[in-house]
């Protein structure tokens, strides 16, 4: 088509609308039939031929929605990005961290859409980042701390429990007053009590998860995680229990009775519910039948 006002000759496919508000209706028109392409091309012309105007900015939100509509999720992600970088002073900020957040929801809860990126210091994902990026994009605002906390979520899915544990502890640090600092202690406690190892090993972790749960309990003895924390602690506490009954044996095969006899005794006494506790009865009766012996 020849157009006087350029004096050149326009392929319509290219041409765009008078003004930037007739493009934009266009546009969100062909996005509520669901031709997400279509509809895209016309928010990047809109983009491009009124880089200025008012509506340039929620051309490029609804670009996001169009990638969001084809479930390109991460691109949209970046789609809603740009709002931020390039029109920093516009009022779709909080709408901009609010469809982030809910990206990062939809990422965790569909594990195959969410590519891991390899990088020279290991693996970073790129939950993570978009949920950082919220935090970034409004660290105290509505989506900050439950941002934070997912990312430790996140983690601990992935068997990283120290780098869980740490996302977690900023969630209480840096929003102390916020709703999600009681599950987070929670997790916490989760966290050192699958990082604590067999019974054979050294169970300080575990002990510390032990009195995590059971600060837990004391501080919020109504929440509904409060009984999910003591039967945590009962399991945990089997384990301590396994722990010292082992160590007890370890003494008492090396004909070291009296060192033997206080481990044991220490299961009875601090593990009288625990299935342990029997044996070492029977391992102290043993004992004491063994001493009684050598001394005849």
């Amino acid at each position: 088509m020849w157009t006087p006002e350029t004096n050149k000759w326009v392929n319509p496919k290219y041409a765009v609308k008078d003004t930037p508000q007739e493009q934009l209706e266009f546009g969100k028109e062909l996005l509520d039939q669901k031709e997400y392409k279509k509809a895209m091309n016309e928010f990047q012309k809109l983009i491009k031929h009124y880089p200025k105007s008012r509506e340039a900015p929620k051309a490029q939100l609804y670009i996001g929605e169009c990638r969001e509509g084809l479930d390109q999720q991460h691109k949209a992600f970046e789609a809603y990005q740009k709002i931020i970088a390039k029109y920093p002073f516009s009022d779709l900020a909080p709408e901009v961290v609010e469809r982030q957040y809910k990206i990062g929801e939809k990422l965790l809860k569909h594990p195959e859409k969410n590519k891991v990126v390899q990088t020279i210091i290991g693996a970073e994902y790129d939950v993570i980042d978009v949920f950082r990026t919220v935090i970034k994009n409004a660290p105290y605002g509505q989506y900050a701390a439950v941002s934070q906390y997912k990312i430790g979520l996140y983690l601990m899915e992935k068997r990283m429990y120290q780098e869980a544990r740490d996302e977690l502890d900023k969630v209480i640090n840096d929003y102390p007053d916020s709703e999600w600092v009681k599950p987070a202690k929670y997790q916490i406690a989760v966290v050192d009590a699958a990082r604590s190892a067999g019974a054979e090993y050294d169970q300080k972790i575990t002990r510390s998860a032990v009195e995590e749960f059971e600060e837990f309990v004391a501080v919020y003895p109504d929440a509904e995680l409060s009984k999910k924390a003591k039967e945590e602690i009962s399991l945990l506490q089997e384990k301590e229990a396994e722990n010292n009954f082992l160590i007890g044996k370890f003494y008492q095969k090396q004909k070291k009775y009296e060192a033997a006899r206080i481990y044991y005794a220490g299961v009875v006494d601090s593990y009288p519910g625990s299935s342990w506790a029997e044996k070492a009865s029977k391992e102290i009766s043993n004992i004491d039948k063994k001493i009684q012996k050598e001394k005849k």
